[in-house]
């Protein structure tokens, strides 16, 4: 398909059919992804209303020009980044408000702009909870958190992004709008759009507007930090914990010494909560009901995990659990901070975790030496395996080892039935990944789906299905 540059006659066009607010935008964030390895072009447009974004995409469609949805650019997939032609980039910051807010429904109507920890500041406010929860909370918007389903720390209780949402406003490739924003919890009237919107990536349509759950929150909650074994003691501490505590798992991450190494390798402040930094440990989280103590839940697991455990700290302060909770956090900029040749958002099913972990460094081992950090969130069988230079060594020096080395870890991937991307999407990263290893059927559906719902091929061409 033929696809236009947003050139200045275009954009003059488009400057006589929005306010000259929607110009505004300083470029610079915009071309850039966080790990700099793309740089892009583009001309960017912010709308402020669902009527303006439709002017502005039926005028797009009109003239073949594509058009990149931009949300708070913290995807690591290059899903917010084209190097090609010269697109028009919908920023959704102007899409920023709380629309509604019905408590006893415990549900949130917002804009797509909003962001995240505004989503959760406002479920707070009448004392509900938003439990979406991710290390780039801060800036990252509620329209790109849909397109990519995402996940955090939260998934082994409450689920990805999709979980969490109730309905959908999306604006379609030709500019008519799809009013979606259901607060019904049931409703099978036909196929759900909603969820095939959901982690589509901008490619079908741009979300404008989104019906958010909210969950009572937690009446009490406490954190541990338990040392374990292996990665194998770690899954069946997480069996055991399921046994014992239900539901009130909250999050369960595992951890290497690896990403604190890195954090004293780069200065980056942390409270040890051991003496000796252990090789495993996880991190969980509980969240109880009225009448309950989470800190006696955790005591009790402690109790019945056995030798399961080998040491554990169980945060007796808020304070505590902060500084706990502060070392996850810190790994992934410990990470950026040495720089990785290549970093993996991968899942395999959780009882293959421990293989998984421990075939890998052999399989890397025949394309070179390495240091790995694997951690991630163990209770929904999420790894972040990042793979760095050794120490005292560039990642610029194995530049030309980057695609042996992810071949090397999704083929593992693959062979144990699973996800080369967990939570992060396909973007232009991954589009050949997923030609490679998706199910042929699968990718046949979605280029019909595409075709259909894009028939110019001007949303965000080249993420997730290679542009045609």
């Amino acid at each position: 398909m033929t696809l236009n540059n947003a050139d200045e006659s275009f954009v003059a066009r488009l400057r006589g059919l929005l306010p000259d607010a929607a110009f505004q935008a300083d470029p610079t964030g915009f071309l850039q992804e966080p790990r700099r390895r793309w740089s892009g072009r583009g001309v960017v447009v912010s709308p402020a209303s669902v009527d303006e974004v439709s002017t502005l995409m039926a005028a797009c469609f009109e003239a073949h020009v594509p058009v990149v949805p931009f949300s708070g650019g913290t995807g690591l997939v290059g899903g917010q980044i084209t190097e090609e032609l010269n697109p028009i980039i919908l920023s959704l910051a102007r899409l920023n408000k709380v629309r509604g807010i019905y408590a006893d429904e415990n549900v949130l109507e917002v804009d797509a702009g909003v962001i995240l920890a505004d989503v959760q500041q406002a479920a707070a406010d009448v004392g509900r909870l938003f439990p979406l929860s991710l290390a780039s909370e801060g800036s990252a918007r509620m329209g790109g958190l849909l397109a990519t389903n995402a996940g955090g720390l939260n998934v082994i209780r409450y689920g990805n992004a999709r979980a969490q949402c109730l309905g959908l406003e999306v604006v379609r490739a030709d500019g008519t709008i799809w009013n979606g924003m259901s607060r019904l919890r049931k409703d099978n009237t036909g196929y759900d759009l909603r969820d095939l919107m959901i982690g589509s990536e901008g490619t079908l349509g741009v979300i404008t507007g989104a019906s958010l759950r909210m969950m009572p929150r937690p009446a009490d909650e406490a954190t541990a930090m338990f040392v374990v074994q292996d990665p194998a003691a770690a899954v069946a501490l997480l069996s055991k914990a399921g046994d014992q505590l239900g539901e009130s798992i909250t999050a369960f991450e595992l951890i290497h010494s690896q990403g604190l190494d890195f954090l004293d390798e780069v200065a980056l402040d942390y409270r040890a909560p051991f003496a000796t930094t252990p090789e495993w440990c996880v991190l969980t989280k509980v969240g109880v009901a009225q009448g309950q103590s989470a800190q006696a839940a955790l005591e009790t697991l402690f109790e019945a995990a056995g030798d399961l455990i080998l040491d554990g700290v169980i945060a007796q302060s808020q304070q505590q659990a902060d500084d706990m909770w502060t070392i996850r956090e810190q790994i992934p900029e410990g990470n950026r901070r040495i720089g990785s040749i290549s970093s993996h958002d991968i899942s395999v099913p959780i009882s293959t975790v421990p293989e998984f972990i421990a075939k890998a460094p052999d399989c890397l081992a025949q394309v070179g030496a390495f240091r790995i950090n694997c951690f991630g969130h163990l209770g929904d069988g999420n790894l972040h395996y990042n793979v760095f230079p050794p120490k005292g060594r560039a990642r610029d020096e194995f530049t030309n080892q980057r695609e042996a080395i992810k071949t090397a870890v999704h083929d593992l991937v693959h062979q144990y039935g699973g996800s080369v991307s967990a939570e992060h999407g396909i973007g232009r990263l991954k589009v050949t990944d997923l030609e490679t290893y998706g199910d042929p059927a699968k990718l046949v559906m979605m280029r019909a789906i595409k075709d259909a719902l894009d028939p110019r091929g001007i949303l965000n061409p080249g993420a997730v299905l290679a542009a045609r």
